[in-house]
């Protein structure tokens, strides 16, 4: 039964979306038209120049295509199920996650596995079509295609915890549409979305270093690269692996926090 009620949890997401084909070639028409002006962007850039900020033109490329695709693991219509935080929180509905089989945290776990195996659905095959025609170059070595997926893993449950504890805002802001643009500003800044973070200032790095967004993307994928060499992958590694256990602790000290607040009439 408990294996039951998380597979129906995990698919409340994706469902969405299978039973929307539009919606499905609205975002492979979008995926496409991303990945092919973002290639031929950093084409552009290192048209007339060999090596820029320790990268050369088939790192650059191969490193903003993979962020465009990596993008997809997250990236999905959540509000079509009417079962975010912030819908809940609005209706009044919240209390209703206290009252499944399933605790609300581990709920929300499951639901955003879900959204994140169907978006690597999406972010592999893309990869696959990139690398078969040659857009992104393929990794170094097994040892560091190895690397990088475990990377890219602890990537994930950062991202995870971090927009766990947005969504926790709500307990105590109620509407949080604001925090959100910023945090998704911030989120693709400072994990290198937009460009890798070496082409920003030092003192721009140092501070992004502080911070956990760029455990979520930018590790990862210049390990792929191979911008972070494997001598030093164990470090970093461990700098993500210290974000997962520290914004674990912390969302599951506001969880507790969060439901000291809910009462039986609603949000």
């Amino acid at each position: 039964m408990a294996a039951l009620h998380a597979w129906r949890a995990a698919r409340v997401t994706p469902l969405g979306e299978l039973h929307a084909p539009p919606r499905m070639t609205a975002v492979l028409v979008r995926l496409a038209v991303q990945v092919v002006l973002v290639a031929s962007l950093w084409h552009g850039l290192y048209a007339h120049t060999g090596t820029t900020a320790g990268l050369s033109e088939g790192q650059a490329v191969s490193y903003a295509v993979l962020a465009v695709l990596a993008s997809r693991l997250r990236e999905l219509d959540q509000y079509a199920g009417r079962d975010t935080v912030l819908q809940h929180m609005h209706f009044g509905t919240i209390v209703y996650w206290y009252l499944r089989p399933l605790p609300p945290q581990r709920y929300h776990a499951l639901r955003a596995l879900g959204e994140q195996l169907y978006g690597f659905t999406w972010a592999l095959g893309g990869y696959l079509v990139c690398l078969a025609a040659g857009v992104v170059d393929p990794p170094r070595s097994a040892a560091v295609a190895g690397v990088f997926a475990l990377s890219l893993l602890l990537g994930q449950c950062v991202l995870y915890f971090v927009l766990l504890t947005l969504d926790q805002l709500c307990f105590w802001t109620v509407r949080n549409n604001a925090a959100m643009l910023i945090l998704i500003f911030a989120q693709n800044l400072l994990s290198g979305v937009y460009a890798p973070l070496w082409f920003f200032p030092d003192w721009f790095i140092t501070l992004s270093g502080f911070l956990p967004f760029q455990a979520t993307l930018s590790v990862p994928l210049s390990l792929y690269i191979g911008r972070i060499p494997l001598s030093d992958a164990f470090e970093q590694l461990a700098v993500q692996a210290f974000w997962v256990v520290a914004l674990f602790l912390f969302t599951r000290f506001l969880w507790r926090r969060a439901a000291r607040r809910v009462i039986s009439q609603g949000g």
